[in-house]
């Protein structure tokens, strides 16, 4: 039997000699190793050597084991470090090449445009104030003197998720809500998310509005008049003309609508403006003496002025951009223009 594990350690060295991958390794170990290995099956014979020999044949036996497993292990070692040596060679980096360039974003035209009317408006004193995306009826329209049977409340002008619940059409109920926790003087902007169902070159489903609400006593319409001609002046520049003109707005009495001369032809007539030479940019207007019956405002002491406009409407004459959905295209070669 010693004469047989010796034929068997040389034949196993004479194939690992042979051997080149880690499979064929890796075969060799099951071949001589495994449960049902040559060595394990014949070590089965030890059962019948003599008392003596046993010890002797055994200790043989797992020199042979290990020295088989040490040889293995160190070959498939040796295996692996080549490949990886190969693959560091084939994958080496050049240190000469330039280096990649970093591709910077910049800020959409919309969160920019935005920014610049709230940095106008803090300059004179406005707070931002944030309100909810999805809002109850009784802010979107009872507080602010819309009836029932106002055509705004119609499923053809707002997403109603239930009967009492809406998606906002406006912001004005973040200044129903600020009202409602704060006494005067109240001077806030609450810019933010839109929406309506209606979508072409000029109107999509979610839009942003930036309104602004200013409550005091002995608030005028010449305050309103200032307030928003500085705005639209520091927007456009110091030399934009503007016009008001009466309009009607169920929260606002008196109620105007602003117009700033065309920054496209310059007043002398386009297709932009319609060739009227003047484009509407904003809804404004004295606070409703029912709005403020609403947040339990004195309103013989009380008045005030709010005024809503759209940013992307603004930014499309600022910047000349012709189609709306282009803002929301997420289009790279549009957006890096900005």
């Amino acid at each position: 039997m010693k004469e047989a594990l010796e034929n068997l350690r040389r034949k196993a060295d004479d194939e690992m000699h042979s051997a080149k991958t880690g499979e064929e390794f890796l075969g060799i170990k099951t071949r001589y190793l495994g449960r049902k290995g040559l060595l394990t099956d014949l070590l089965r014979g030890l059962k019948d050597v003599t008392p003596e020999e046993k010890p002797i044949l055994g200790k043989l036996s797992n020199d042979i084991k290990k020295s088989l497993l040490e040889k293995i292990e160190k070959a498939l070692a040796d295996i692996e470090i080549g490949a990886k040596h190969k693959f560091l060679g084939e994958e080496k980096i050049d240190v000469t090449l330039p280096g990649r360039g970093v591709q910077y974003g910049k800020l959409h035209p919309v969160t920019r445009v935005e920014g610049e009317i709230c940095d106008i408006f803090a300059n004179l004193g406005f707070s931002v104030v944030e309100g909810p995306d999805v809002e109850l009826t009784y802010y979107n329209f009872e507080a602010l003197n819309i009836p029932e049977d106002h055509p705004a409340r119609d499923i053809h002008d707002t997403f109603y998720v239930t009967d009492n619940v809406v998606l906002r059409t406006h912001t004005s109920p973040v200044q129903v809500r600020t009202m409602e926790e704060y006494s005067p003087p109240v001077r806030i902007l609450s810019p933010g998310k839109v929406y309506r169902p209606d979508s072409d070159i000029s109107h999509t489903p979610m839009f942003h509005q930036v309104e602004g609400l200013l409550v005091d006593e002995n608030i005028t319409f010449g305050d309103l008049k200032g307030t928003l001609s500085f705005f639209l002046r520091q927007m456009f520049g110091s030399d934009t003309k503007v016009r008001f003109r009466p309009s009607f707005f169920p929260f606002t009495e008196p109620s105007a609508e602003v117009d700033i001369q065309c920054v496209m032809c310059k007043g002398a007539g386009c297709r932009v403006c319609g060739h009227s030479g003047w484009i509407e940019i904003l809804g404004s207007g004295m606070v409703d003496p029912e709005v403020f019956k609403t947040v339990h405002y004195d309103t013989e002491r009380i008045s005030g002025f709010a005024f809503g406009l759209g940013v992307e409407r603004i930014a499309m004459l600022k910047y000349g951009i012709s189609d709306i959905r282009l803002f929301f295209e997420n289009d790279r070669r549009f957006l890096e223009q900005f």
